[in-house]
Order: C-alpha cells, then structure tokens, then sequence
C-alpha cells in the first residue's frame, strides 16, 4: 500500500511539475505576446496620427478657384484612402487580436484535456487538482478578458478620434470653401468696379473730346466770323478811300499835295500810309501805271504844303525826306 501510495504521489509530482512548466512556457509566450501588441497597437496609433496631421495640414490658398476646387478633390481622395487604409489595418490589428485570443484559448483548452486525460490515466479525483492551478487559470481568463475590455477601448478610441479628426477636417474645408467662395465674390466685385470704372473714364474722356471739338468748332467759326468782319471793314475802308481820291481827283478844284511815296503794291501803300496816318496825317492815294501813288494833303495853297512836307522829312521815324510838293489838278480840268 505504501509502494502504490508512493507511486501515485510520484506520477502526481511529475504531472505538476509538467503541467507547472507548459504554464510556465505559455505565460513567458502571452508576456511575448503581450509586449508586441501594445507595439502594434502604437505603431497603428502614430500611423493615424500622421494620416491625420496630413490630412488635417491645409495648404495655402491659391488665387486660381479652379485649382483649389481640384485640390480639394484630391484631398478628399487622400483623407478617403487614409481612412479605408486605417480602417483596414484596424480590422488586421483586431484579427489579430481575436486569432491570439483563440490560439491562446484554444492552448488553454488543450492543455486543460491534456490534465484531465493524464487525471484519468493515473485515477486521479478531480478534488486533488492544486487550487493554485484553478486560480491561475481564473486569473488567465480575467487578464485575457481585461486585455480584450483594454483593445476594444482602444478601437473604440480611436474611432472617436477619427470622427473627431473627420469633423475637423469638414470644418476646415468648409472654411476653404467659404474662403474660396468669398475670394471669387471679392474677385468678381473687384472686376466689375474695375469695368465700371474703365467705362465711367471711357465716358470722361469721350465727353472730354466732344467738348473740346464743340469749343475748337465755336472757336474757329468765331475766328472766321472775325476774319470776314475784319475783311469787310477793311474792304469799306479801302472802297471809301478809294471813293474820296475819286473824288478829290475828278470833283476838286486845283490843290498842294505832298507826294511821300510811290509803292509797288496796295500792301507797300498800306504800311507807309498807316505810319503818316499815326503821325496825325492826312493820306490820300491814288493808282498809277507805275504804282500806287501815297500823298498827304490836300492843301489849299503850296506853303501849306511845303510846311507839311518840312514836318514829315524832320521825322527820322519816318524816314521820308525825299518828299516833293506837286500840285494836284482833278482829271476833268486837266487838259
């Protein structure tokens, strides 16, 4: 009885220190295990969070709305690919989790047949298994169930992130768009006082021009008026001296002339008669086959004249000191 006591309590140890070590083995494998995760599950989170940064970064506005509308779809087509790619490694780091959880539940499970088949084999009651072995496994279960509590929070978080981040970024872009939008209104009101005023200065100016061509037109007609008035006194005044030498030379008894002159032309005659007349003399010219005869006079004797004739040479001004008196005979007593 002792020898078979002796056996059993053999097999007993040997199957503890077996059980003992293959946990011992699982638990240095779960640790392993363990550490990697929460490495993937930082690696995942840094991932998102670069995504996000990138996605959130805008870039500076341009002043072409086209190419910010194009921009924009580009964008949304990254911010669609980053979260497709983060929802994808999401699912990897979550099949994962669960395929861990069931290798280590399967394990478990295993080596759980495994003690109850090496029970049997040695008839082994169900009372004699270590309490210390029944409360490792609860703590097991507990961990594997706080780890799985612990990753589905962190999904859970990081799908309020990127809500969280979504919603930023859909304000942001709204703001872009309400930007871009007013830009284009500033751009279209700043071309359309620019048109405005490039018509109101086309409008001054065309003014300008048809006010300066009504005064050149007034003016030049007032010019011309001018010049027809001038030349018609002129003309009465040529007509009227004209008719009194006609006079004087076919209605006048014999009279003193002091000839001063004799011009070539009616200019010639003008000009000398104009200095005698603003001498305070009285001028008279008659035509002649040779030229335009200039006189002053009439007087009524020859020392009348002769004194006149002294009056004009003395005058340097006039520079006349070839002046000669004649007497001066109208054409209808001249024999």
């Amino acid at each position: 009885m002792n020898n078979k006591q002796r056996w059993m309590g053999g097999v007993v140890l040997l199957g503890g220190g077996i059980l003992l070590a293959a946990l011992l083995l699982k638990g240095k494998e779960e640790i392993h295990q363990n550490q990697a995760e929460p490495q993937l599950v930082e690696q995942v989170q840094q991932s998102n969070k670069s995504n996000e940064a990138e996605m959130i970064q805008l870039q500076p506005l341009t002043v072409d709305v086209e190419t910010e509308k194009r921009l924009l779809e580009e964008q949304k087509r990254s911010r669609e690919k980053a979260v497709a790619e983060q929802e994808a490694r999401a699912a990897e780091f979550l099949a994962t989790q669960q395929q861990a959880e069931a290798e280590a539940a399967r394990k478990a499970a295993e080596e759980y047949a495994a003690m109850n088949t090496r029970r049997t084999g040695a008839n082994q009651s169900s009372d004699n298994i270590p309490p210390e072995l029944v409360e490792d496994e609860k703590i097991k279960q507990k961990r594997i169930a706080e780890e799985k509590l612990a990753a589905q929070k962190k999904l859970d978080q990081q799908k309020v992130t990127q809500l969280k981040a979504d919603d930023v970024k859909k304000d942001a872009e709204k703001k872009r768009q309400a930007e871009l939008d007013r830009q284009a209104e500033d751009k279209k009101k700043t071309e359309a006082e620019a048109k405005q005023k490039a018509n109101e200065k086309l409008k001054a100016e065309e003014k300008r021009k048809a006010d300066e061509k009504l005064k050149s037109e007034e003016k030049r007609k007032a010019d011309e008026k001018l010049k027809s008035e001038e030349k018609r006194k002129a003309e009465a005044k040529k007509k009227a001296e004209a008719d009194k030498a006609r006079n004087l030379l076919e209605n006048g008894d014999k009279q003193w002339m002091v000839q001063v002159a004799l011009a070539v032309n009616e200019a010639n005659a003008d000009a000398v008669a104009a200095k005698l007349r603003s001498k305070g003399f009285k001028v008279t010219k008659s035509p002649t086959s040779k030229g335009i005869r200039i006189m002053v006079g009439p007087s009524k004797d020859r020392e009348t004249a002769d004194a006149a004739r002294k009056k004009i040479a003395a005058d340097a001004s006039l520079g006349m000191k070839s002046a000669w008196v004649i007497d001066w005979v109208p054409l209808d007593k001249r024999n």
